[in-house]
């Protein structure tokens, strides 16, 4: 090799080496759990914070009545059983547990209402309240003393009500919480700052983060260009995780809007399923981890437009769910504390 061609590749080395350091660590995807065979579209995610048992709602608005899906998996991945809520159709999204109550409440979007799981082994559900003019139920989040809020991405609303349920309020509405863009979802995945006066609101058509002031119900831009800002969680730090369903990412952005963090990738279809996350579309943390469906939607599907990822949903057999370490890595290899 001559001295050119050895100082030619030094210097690309150089510039790979340079180029990688400043590019997101993104961190590695492991697939946690994969649904059984027939199973529909994994969206909400919950974690059963007394035993660890995950929590995933089935998402199926084009099949003919329920009851919808719950599918719950053990620390290790494995299915313990399938839940069919009674009452419910077969378009379920959010699921949570009030960490005041332990009630296990499940969003049907499908029938404008969300619903108590009175029996977390059979299924057995009773409607813990139905917004009057609800139009595209959602998310849920949770208040200090355990009030229930949820998310409306049609009306572009946030309804409210108490631990107890019952008859739902009109918490704050407004044209920033709705959406012309696309996916045609407003208001989507929320949850409250450590001091509860802020409750952040992602609006996946928009891309945006909102913030809502609970004292005023002021509504602002918290932040732009998430892509297909999904659901989303607060940190013990303030730092907001956000699903980018269609960037295939979680981006973190910190407590001033600026990202810190962008985590897992999508790698293909590989045996008919995704390989790390395809239209992630909620998260959940419990200890060390953080639990994310890939929701793989093909839009088309539901009478949408095709997104960038619909040819590769189409593609998917069998559904799964993803984890990642629950560490906020930043540039290069290092943790960004």
């Amino acid at each position: 090799m001559s001295v050119v061609s050895r100082i030619t590749l030094f210097l690309l080395a150089s510039f790979l080496v340079a180029f990688n350091a400043g590019a997101w660590d993104r961190g590695k995807v492991e697939r946690f759990a994969t649904l059984p065979a027939g199973a529909p579209n994994p969206e909400g995610v919950a974690v059963d914070p007394r035993n660890g048992d995950v929590y995933v709602t089935g998402f199926n608005p084009t099949s003919p009545a329920g009851p919808g899906k719950v599918f719950v998996f053990d620390r290790d991945g494995d299915l313990k059983r399938t839940l069919r809520i009674t009452g419910s159709s077969n378009a379920l999204l959010g699921i949570d547990f009030n960490p005041k109550t332990h009630d296990l409440l499940v969003v049907d979007f499908g029938a404008s209402k969300v619903l108590r799981v009175d029996n977390p082994f059979t299924g057995d559900a009773s409607v813990f309240t139905a917004p009057v003019g609800a139009q595209g139920l959602n998310a849920l989040a949770f208040d200090k003393v355990g009030n229930v809020y949820i998310s409306d991405s049609f009306r572009g609303t946030v309804w409210s009500t108490g631990p107890g349920g019952g008859a739902a309020q009109d918490f704050v509405t407004s044209p920033l919480l709705a959406t012309t863009g696309f996916p045609p979802f407003g208001a989507n995945g929320l949850d409250f700052s450590r001091d509860g006066k802020s409750l952040f609101v992602a609006n996946t058509g928009n891309d945006t983060v909102l913030r809502v002031d609970t004292s005023t119900k002021a509504v602002s831009v918290f932040t732009n260009s998430i892509n297909g800002a999904d659901g989303l969680f607060v940190d013990e730090r303030d730092n907001i995780w956000v699903c980018a369903n269609q960037s295939d990412e979680i981006v973190v952005v910190d407590k001033t809007g600026k990202a810190i963090s962008k985590l897992g990738d999508f790698d293909g279809i590989r045996d008919g399923k995704p390989v790390g996350l395809l239209f992630p579309a909620s998260l959940a943390r419990h200890g060390d981890w953080i639990y994310i469906t890939n929701l793989a939607l093909d839009t088309r599907t539901i009478g949408l437009p095709q997104s960038i990822v619909s040819q590769y949903a189409a593609q998917v057999k069998r559904h799964t769910i993803s984890r990642i370490p629950a560490r906020v890595l930043g540039f290069g290899h290092g943790e960004d504390d």
